[in-house]
């Protein structure tokens, strides 16, 4: 599919495919490595069949969007130019409901196809082996027979969570255990074993037991288990959040990046994208190609 815009007093031609050259997209990634880590990560045979990629050619670089599913549910990750990004999902604008994962720059781009119920700049935190600065403190692997612990520990603030079974097992997670009782867990967004990176996320601890350190544990020993995997981990913190961030930091974790980070819903123009694509795809010269002019 092909959208021409106007650039001062220049037309460009901005050129937008379905991508499926897996090798290729890695490659293209890899330039916003950190915060497309979640793209990367289904790159890997595993999670390819459950993504959809779109690219799209601009004068400053190509822009990638993928729209992904499975795991704890949609996801959809934007890289490269704001221009391309917005031209791709005007287009396809992915799933009803997503979680955003975008560098600041493209708000805008998805703004104009979702409503955001909330939506939080990020700090891109990375640790590698080199740096990584293990806790000595005790914490145990959680294994697909904890499903119900962990939503038990998830939901003490009265947000439910539906861990089954799977999620555990696909992915890496440790708990401490204080007082004889599951209080404290962290675990992985994903891990993209092909390109050598893990996104880890999902930390919480019990209100009743914070301060003891319990977060900065389990977050290290999903880490040391992610790094005999992958060469680099990364994370998510809000950057007010200031005792979390000391605590990566404390890890080996350093801030390598700004990402944004929202759940979102598409606006309620379903027939209006449907129309636009077959207009689109009527004026393409192959059937396959989709021209839209602006």
């Amino acid at each position: 599919m092909a959208l021409s815009i106007r650039l001062g007093e220049t037309r460009a031609k901005l050129v937008i495919s379905r991508a499926h050259d897996r090798d290729a997209l890695g490659r293209r990634l890899q330039a916003d490595r950190y915060n497309a880590a979640y793209a990367l990560a289904q790159l890997d045979d595993a999670a390819w069949d459950e993504a959809e990629f779109f690219s799209c050619s601009t004068p400053t670089g190509e822009s990638i969007v993928c729209h992904s599913r499975g795991g704890l549910g949609n996801a959809t990750t934007l890289a490269g130019p704001t221009v391309g990004a917005a031209a791709i999902l005007q287009l396809h604008p992915g799933y009803p409901s997503t979680f955003a994962i975008s560098d600041p720059e493209h708000v805008a781009a998805l703004e104009a196809v979702y409503t955001f119920r909330h939506i939080t700049r990020m700090m891109r935190m990375l640790v590698t082996r080199d740096t990584f600065n293990p806790s000595n403190a005790e914490a145990q692997p959680m294994l697909g027979a904890h499903a119900d612990l962990l939503n038990r520990l998830y939901n003490a603030e009265g947000d439910p969570t539906h861990y089954r079974r799977e999620h555990i097992a696909e992915g890496c997670y440790w708990g401490v255990v204080d007082e004889e009782r599951l209080v404290a867990v962290a675990g992985t967004h994903a891990i993209g074993r092909t390109h050598g990176i893990a996104i880890l996320g999902n930390v919480f601890t019990h209100p009743r037991f914070r301060g003891r350190g319990h977060a900065t544990t389990a977050t290290s020993a999903v880490t040391a288990a992610l790094l005999e995997q992958v060469d680099e981990v990364v994370l998510s913190v809000n950057p007010e959040n200031e005792p979390a961030v000391h605590a990566y930091r404390k890890l080996g974790y350093r801030h390598v990046g700004d990402i944004i980070e929202a759940s979102a819903t598409r606006h309620a123009g379903t027939l209006v994208t449907a129309v636009r694509r077959w207009a689109a795809r009527r004026r393409g010269s192959d059937g396959e190609r989709e021209v839209v002019s602006t």
